[in-house]
């Protein structure tokens, strides 16, 4: 207030001059050469006042939401990167607390009860530890089957090994070990290239874990149906029929020393690192539930799609029913169709929805596999022939099927027809 005078002149200053009683007081010189100023004491006035100060209102308005907002999306942003980074320190101290958890299995590891190798040559490279602590890694689990599981255990020396983890069954495995490690024993001696013997065992608890050489090519179904979704690695014709001989000739051989096999079908038929086929679970007969004998299904009957309809009311596995189920393989080796499709209908498996062929109109060539039996004529005339065993061995009548011996003679005057 004590200001006598203020010169504002020629600054390009704009807007009403502020009303400060030194200002007004100032003579219009002091405020020249300022065209865009307006108001008292000047002569000019500010007809837009009002305007104006509505305008500083709404730029106001919008600095202040400009200054929330950015304030909101900050408080966010810190937000959602604290959220990150305790969700990773507790992802991190999760981890650490399974490793710690898997070292504490591995540290309270279960005392084997009884173990054995049955081959000398393999006694040295298999260690029955390191194969309980194979079992107990989902990770090494190549696969889960009606029975039991198989994982993948490679031993200390570098050997690699198939370990089968049977589904034990009211403690029937513990409750006659004996029993159970003479037919194992009794089994590895069972020789036949198209058979998978136990190499070992290992009993703790209530688990029994099978030894057997690891297969690296998979199985049959595998092969089948998931090669049909990759053509470049579809099994031609004559691998198909060396395989269903190969299976054949196993099949006869366990009938021929009285050995029924519970559970035929093509998840079951391992293939080796030439694809020569080698059937598995042959042990199962005998281990699965020894109380009751090897000819028992009141609690266990195969793979849905290969038990034989006469297991519904007999509730006994027969030699006959095994047959069956192989023409299932083999019916699907001829028609790279699964067991059980929607596409057959409500009700219908593969073995009906062949049998059921002439009703439908079709001719048994429309039933093969077209991407095979077009290949050549020679090929087709087999793969007909063949159609007739699968046939045969899938008769609505046990008794009316082939033995297994017969049918190895009738696939093998197929292969070697010309």
């Amino acid at each position: 207030m004590s200001l006598f005078e203020v010169n504002f002149s020629n600054n390009l200053l704009s807007g009403p001059v502020p009303v400060f009683v030194p200002f007004q007081k100032s003579p219009n010189s002091s405020f020249s050469g300022n065209k865009e100023l307006c108001g008292s004491p000047l002569s000019s006035s500010c007809g837009y006042s009002i305007e104006h100060l509505r305008y500083n209102h709404r730029v106001s308005y919008r600095v202040v939401l400009a200054v929330i907002g950015s304030g909101v999306a900050v408080f966010v942003s810190v937000s959602v990167v604290v959220l990150l980074f305790m969700m990773r320190e507790k992802q991190e101290k999760a981890a650490a607390k399974n490793i710690d958890v898997e070292e504490n299995v591995e540290d309270e590891q279960p005392e084997i009860i009884a173990g054995n190798v049955f081959l000398e040559n393999l006694k040295q490279g298999i260690d029955l530890d390191a194969v309980v602590k194979a079992t107990m890694k989902e990770t090494n689990k190549l696969s889960t089957g009606t029975f039991s599981s198989v994982y993948k255990a490679v031993m200390p020396s570098g050997m690699v090994l198939s370990v089968k983890k049977l589904k034990s069954m009211d403690r029937a495995i513990t409750n006659h070990q004996n029993k159970m490690i003479r037919e194992l024993e009794r089994l590895s001696k069972l020789c036949h290239d198209h058979l998978v013997t136990p190499i070992g065992f290992v009993i703790y608890e209530d688990v029994a874990l099978l030894l057997h050489q690891h297969l690296p090519n998979g199985n049959l179904a595998q092969l089948i149906h998931e090669s049909a979704k990759k053509p470049e690695y579809q099994p031609d014709w004559p691998m198909r029929l060396s395989i269903a001989v190969g299976v054949a000739e196993g099949l006869a051989f366990l009938h021929h020393v009285a050995i029924i096999h519970l559970d035929v079908s093509s998840s079951n038929v391992l293939l080796d690192s030439g694809y020569k086929p080698v059937l598995g679970e042959i042990e199962i007969s005998k281990l699965l539930d020894p109380s009751r004998g090897t000819a028992s299904i009141s609690s266990v009957a195969g793979s849905f799609g290969y038990i034989p309809p006469e297991y519904a009311y007999t509730m006994q596995v027969t030699a006959p029913g095994n047959v069956y189920s192989y023409g299932v393989v083999l019916l699907e080796i001829l028609t790279s169709r699964a067991p059980v499709e929607e596409e057959f209908g409500e009700g219908v498996d593969l073995v009906k929805w062949v049998h059921g062929a002439s009703g439908r109109g079709e001719t048994p060539e429309q039933i093969l596999d077209a991407k095979l039996s077009t290949v050549s004529f020679a090929w087709r005339r087999e793969m007909l022939a063949a159609l007739k065993v699968a046939l045969l061995c899938t008769d609505i009548t046990p008794a009316k099927r082939p033995k297994m011996k017969k049918v190895v003679e009738m696939l093998q005057e197929v292969k070697l027809s010309k």
